[in-house]
């Protein structure tokens, strides 16, 4: 993943500084020293890295320093000022528009050929959809033979509704006709995609200004190609003389290019970065965080951005009320496990999701995303090959007829043993759903028993603990424990606190089984 050299880098730079057992300038200074060539080596812009040094350098000055400060104190003081300054080189502390409901909001989209700003497109129209907005798009790009087909397939497959035309060819034209045609039916986010430009086109960018008169867009965003390097702020500050764009979408953060010139461009334009595509799929897009950013860089996890997509999953998926309803009674299936496998797949590659959690970004290095997904497949496939009759079961019935058992495998191109390590695994994933049917029922039963100020009393207890369990590293992220205990409930990976089966060591069982390595493999 881009940039994913550069968190371990810099991870690794932070680390040998905390196992320095005499902290001193000398270590301070080499460390720094890692940061800036990691940085550099990701194609972060010289001058970013030079002021960078400057400011981290200034943070941690040792002279100034009590005689008595101990070593890991220094130690804490060096990550928070690492932590902060590369928190400010991605965050122009600048807020980007906000779509408002009962209203229009037009969002314009700039960027050069290739940049995947089509795709983008439907992708953030369907953000916008699955969080309560009428969206919809309009196609643009009059330039590009096939820009309207392929808008009209990816409108067509995220349900999102479209206007283009393929006799038109004023983009200005065809832009305004959309706008004003989605305005009076009241939609209210109507997403522009406009065709892909260079800087050194100048017709091509006096048409862009003809676009945006015509259709005075609410947000104009630029999508940047994150692959491109040191040409991203070249490109992006010409885009911002001309469009004068306020926020920007990186795209292509899955592949294996270094990334840091999509920093750079933020840095340069003053301008937030809102999204990043993280795939091909449409559900591919995650909302840029600067904190968030660099924590799941330097290892610490991004527990608001899991949460996040726990949430999106929970809208989305049709199956979860019946997953929720049974696992409140402490009831897990064999239909309930295909439910989660699913979301899990939704979710995006191991690494991705390991690279939210802290503490598991370091576990997942050795496991490989391709590996991980084909054993997730097949347990998909094993799933299909079941009837209703077995899906809807405890998985007992297969191990009593084992002939059950032999067809599936056959139907899923799969082993025997494959069958068998799935139902160890669903036996796993039942014993968890039971102990949190328990749970909830004992919790039910204590706050019946709790009365006016002792229940209040019992509530504040509670609340400190999980207050004291997320309150991260030093300042940094992770605060977010006890919300994400919620969210790991809903979704079924486990229930806060009690005797085993908590949230996260839940989830933590559940993936470990899954990929071969895990307790409660019982093989």
């Amino acid at each position: 993943m881009v940039l994913s050299d550069l968190g371990r880098r810099i991870n690794a730079a932070v680390s040998n500084l905390n196992r320095e057992p005499n902290l001193d300038e000398k270590a301070f200074d080499a460390m720094i020293k890692e940061i800036c060539s990691a940085l550099l080596s990701a194609d972060v812009n010289v001058r970013l890295v030079k002021n960078l040094r400057k400011s981290i350098q200034s943070a941690v000055n040792f002279k100034d320093l009590p005689p008595n400060t101990t070593s890991n104190g220094k130690k804490r003081m060096i990550q928070q000022a690492v932590f902060e300054h590369l928190v400010q080189l991605v965050d122009p502390h600048a807020e980007p528009y906000k779509p408002k409901k009962g209203r229009s909001n037009v969002i314009m989209m700039v960027g050069l050929q290739g940049a995947g700003k089509t795709t983008t497109c439907t992708k953030l129209a369907r953000y916008y959809a699955a969080r309560g907005f009428k969206a919809c798009l309009v196609c643009a790009d009059t330039f590009r033979a096939g820009a309207y087909d392929q808008l009209k397939q990816n409108a067509t497959k995220a349900k999102i509704p479209y206007y283009g035309s393929l006799t038109q060819t004023d983009p200005a034209v065809v832009a305004a006709e959309g706008v004003g045609r989605f305005k009076k039916e009241k939609f209210e986010v109507i997403i522009v995609d406009t065709s892909g430009r260079h800087k050194q086109e100048a017709d091509l960018f006096q048409e862009m200004i003809f676009v945006q008169n015509a259709i005075k867009p609410d947000q104009t965003i630029m999508v940047l190609d994150g692959t491109i390097g040191q040409a991203a702020e070249a490109q992006s500050a010409a885009f911002k003389a001309t469009a004068d764009f306020g926020a920007l979408i990186i795209t292509k953060t899955d592949g294996g290019a270094a990334g840091g010139g999509a920093i750079a461009a933020a840095a340069a334009t003053r301008t937030p970065i809102i999204f990043l595509g993280t795939g091909e799929h449409l559900a591919d897009l995650e909302r840029f965080d600067a904190r968030s950013f660099i924590s799941k860089l330097l290892g610490y996890g991004d527990m608001s951005g899991l949460i996040e997509q726990i949430q999106t999953l929970t809208r989305e998926s049709a199956g979860m009320k019946e997953t929720q309803k049974h696992l409140a009674e402490g009831i897990f299936t064999i239909r309930d496990m295909k439910e989660q496998i699913t979301n899990i797949m939704k979710m995006g590659p191991l690494s991705k999701i390991g690279s939210m959690i802290p503490g598991m970004s370091g576990l997942m290095q050795g496991m490989s995303d391709e590996d991980g997904t084909e054993k997730l497949k097949r347990m998909v496939y094993i799933f299909d090959s079941m009837t209703a009759k077995e899906l809807d079961s405890d998985g007992k019935i297969l191990i009593s007829q084992p002939s059950r058992m032999v067809r599936i495998a056959c139907g899923s191109g799969t082993s025997v043993r494959d069958v068998e390590e799935l139902l160890t695994q669903h036996k796993v994933m039942a014993s968890v759903a039971k102990n949190m049917g328990q749970q909830k029922k004992n919790m039910a039963k204590a706050n019946s028993m709790l009365q006016g100020g002792n229940r209040q009393q019992q509530l504040a207890a509670m609340q400190k603990r999980m207050q004291s369990m997320g309150g991260g590293r030093g300042g940094m992220p992770g605060g977010d424990l006890g919300k994400m205990m919620q969210m790991m409930q809903n979704m079924g990976m486990g229930a806060g606190g009690g005797g085993g089966g908590g949230g996260m060591d839940a989830l933590m069982q559940q993936m470990g089984g899954m990929f071969g390595g895990g307790r409660g493999r019982g093989r």
